[in-house]
């Protein structure tokens, strides 16, 4: 494992009264073993489907890296239309990898086409999307694993119109790859008739624990990253993961560290990299978390009301913002930081005749942004702020395919040690099916009719 896990400032040594016993972990011994064994049992079935994403075969991955880099090698831009875990889990991993300014770069410096990771039907963002494509030489990945959900669909459509209309039905085809789930959904039946390419996403892999299913390697693929390294890295945090002994598993650790943070009140729980390509990675943090661990009943359909809220913040710009609240405010909260041990650039302070600033002259920035976050650290420390680190000795795409398994096990381990489901969204589908009834799906009349009968007066309306 090249990650590492540092949880000394969650502890009561280091923080104080508001942080973890360390004698909790053998009282909890019973509990923590059945959580653990909730989630080996279930490896590789139902909804845990996920666990087996890091060994796909070599042919399979061939046929993608051979197929997509392909594509990949030809396209001016590469454009994702998702949402939810079809986008976050792209767009995190793809800026942690690419250069931080990738579509301002020439084409002659940029490795890879230009990616657009759309996830939003804001009309503007779609108008603002089209004034820069060029539709010959721009290709679409349109992922929806439900092959349903209607943001996707509605890009899909208005896209393959124009792909159409410019470039004549045929050649519109090639420029389309679908991620969906085969044999099930409009998308998929669309994808049947119109002869796309097609990537199956397995039945029991649900979207925000999809980004190592095609849902993101086959963008990339496309952008020419080592998916098999990739995976690799994710095996390696499986097998961490896999552990029995608390002490030796990280993701078992966090999440019963968690846990206990949340009996004791502290129900955010800050993502906080300290990485300018590592600041989506957050924004997935913040899907897992929440949609996975916030549920109104548990799995015998006690009303427990169970979450903890998830939060992004970034290294060390938002010490100029939100770490005076961490600092100082109620003790609701623990902290994740994210730390990486190379960068990969180092810039010097130069040594120049300006009379100040003597104690930076000489150093790197490199120096200053580990410098700062050590120094926050010290600070929610100090102030028995609960806080844990997780070093990734480089950003690669090992690295980060440890990094995204770790948030998946983590996330299973608090679901089963809250005795939760953890791959259920009903609140999410409450709201899917009133958008499909109020623009008019055919079989939603009766949730129509429930959504008119809620008629808002204009007593509270200012």
């Amino acid at each position: 494992m090249k990650l590492r896990f540092d949880y000394n400032n969650m502890m009561t040594s280091y923080v104080g009264e508001h942080g973890v016993n360390p004698d909790c972990i053998d009282a909890d011994k019973e509990v923590i073993a059945s959580a653990f064994k909730t989630v080996m049992d279930n490896r590789g079935k139902g909804w845990q489907e996920w666990c087996d994403l890091p060994y796909a075969s070599e042919e399979y991955l061939d046929e993608m890296i051979s197929y997509c880099g392909a594509i990949g090698k030809k396209a001016e831009s590469f454009v994702v239309f998702g949402i939810g875990g079809s986008a976050l889990g792209p767009l995190a991993v793809a800026t942690s990898l690419i250069h931080l300014h990738h579509n301002e770069l020439p084409a002659s410096k940029r490795k890879g086409p230009k990616l657009y990771v759309e996830d939003n039907v804001d009309p503007e963002r779609m108008s603002a999307l089209l004034d820069v494509l060029d539709l010959k030489t721009a290709y679409f990945n349109v992922i929806t694993k439900s092959g349903e959900t209607s943001e996707t669909l509605t890009q899909f459509l208005i896209l393959y119109n124009m792909l159409k209309k410019e470039l004549g039905v045929e050649e519109a085809k090639k420029h389309i790859i679908v991620t969906t789930t085969v044999g099930k959904g409009t998308l998929y039946n669309i994808s049947a008739k119109e002869g796309f390419k097609v990537y199956d996403v397995q039945k029991g892999v649900g979207g925000r624990f999809s980004v190592l299913s095609p849902v993101g390697l086959v963008t990339f693929a496309a952008m020419g990253m080592d998916i098999k390294a990739m995976l690799k890295g994710a095996a390696t945090m499986a097998e961490a993961s896999a552990n029995g002994d608390i002490y030796k598993n990280p993701t078992l650790m966090s999440a019963y560290l968690k846990w206990v943070s949340m009996k004791q009140g502290k129900n955010i729980s800050v993502l906080m990299p300290y990485a300018d390509g590592l600041k989506y990675m957050a924004d997935f943090y913040c899907q897992i978390w929440a949609e996975s661990l916030g549920k109104e009943v548990d799995v015998t359909g006690k009303v427990i009301n169970a979450g903890q809220t998830p939060a992004k913040a970034l290294g060390v710009t938002d010490q100029h913002s939100q770490v005076q609240l961490y600092t100082e405010g109620p003790f609701d909260k623990v902290v994740t930081f994210i730390a990486v041990d190379e960068y990969r650039s180092t810039v010097t302070i130069p040594h120049d005749d300006v009379d100040a600033c003597d104690f930076l002259k000489g150093h790197t920035m490199n120096e200053l942004i580990n410098a700062e976050r050590k120094a926050t650290e010290f600070a929610l420390m100090k102030a028995g702020r609960s806080n844990f680190t997780i070093y990734l000795p480089v950003v690669n795409e090992e690295t980060i395919g440890e990094l995204l398994m770790y948030f998946m096990y983590d996330t299973a381990f608090a679901g089963a040690l809250l005795n939760i489901d953890a791959y259920n969204q009903p609140g999410v589908e409450e709201g899917k099916k009133a958008t499909f009834a109020m623009l008019g799906r055919t079989g939603y009349e009766a949730k129509l009719a429930e959504v008119n009968a809620v008629v808002k007066n204009d007593k509270f309306i200012i």
